[in-house]
């Protein structure tokens, strides 16, 4: 049985994980899912990449856990990235899940296609505190567009406003790429928050890691509310010794 780590996306907390977690451990699993500093409802947002990595490695070493599957979802992969470099030792295999790879020296930001960085652009020049909220029309067409009205806003109503500045923060990640630590990259085949192609997940992120395990399933980048079931047995399977 493994012990698995959770690490939401951004505009999301360690709630996100709920379901899969159920099922992972109704199949005998241990599974984690903390929440990133600066993450959730009526918390400080003045964060920066440094601090939600020292967050979920802090948690981790409070926790002694050891031997882990530390998963990434979506922004979540930049920070399993950093946390390896810290605690590596402490991490049995990395699964980046629609998720972020940065190159070395690069942002988040820096990894968006044209028209999504000028419509963040837009969304900063709007917010009053560094903050970023998704609109509903994003999050119902590219987010989970797998779900049905009533999901996609009962979903969308757990969300809360992203800190900024992680986004932008410039990545040193030369100690992440000399790391001997088994990788997957776990792909939901509708995934539309990246288009598909030049810009996308997979094999633009995912080549990335060099060697890797693929593992794939359909769905939406929200799989984790659209079906947690699926999620929770590519999870294993890409988990797996």
């Amino acid at each position: 049985m493994s012990t698995f780590v959770l690490i939401h996306g951004s505009w999301h907390d360690g709630s996100a994980w709920i379901a899969v977690i159920n099922h992972l451990e109704a199949k005998g699993h241990q599974a984690f899912a903390p929440t990133i500093a600066g993450h959730g409802k009526g918390v400080d947002k003045n964060v920066n990449h440094h601090r939600c990595t020292q967050s979920i490695v802090d948690y981790i070493v409070s926790k002694d856990l050891t031997d882990i599957v530390l998963l990434g979802h979506s922004f979540g992969g930049t920070i399993i990235a950093k946390v390896a470099e810290a605690i590596g030792d402490r991490i049995r295999r990395l699964i980046f899940f629609d998720a972020f790879v940065l190159n070395d020296g690069e942002s988040i930001r820096d990894n968006f296609p044209p028209h999504l960085q000028a419509l963040l652009d837009e969304l900063i020049r709007e917010s009053n505190d560094r903050t970023v909220m998704l609109p509903f029309e994003i999050w119902q067409e590219a987010f989970i567009n797998d779900a049905d009205l009533d999901l996609a806003k009962s979903s969308y109503a757990q969300l809360s406003p992203e800190p900024y500045q992680p986004w932008i923060d410039k990545l040193d990640l030369k100690r992440f790429y000399s790391l001997s630590i088994p990788k997957s990259y776990l792909y939901c085949t509708e995934d539309n928050v990246l288009p598909q192609g030049e810009w996308g997940w997979h094999p633009h992120m995912s080549s990335r890691l060099g060697q890797f395990r693929f593992v794939q399933m359909p769905g939406s980048h929200e799989v984790m509310f659209s079906n947690p079931v699926g999620l929770a047995e590519k999870i294993i399977v890409a988990g797996r010794d």
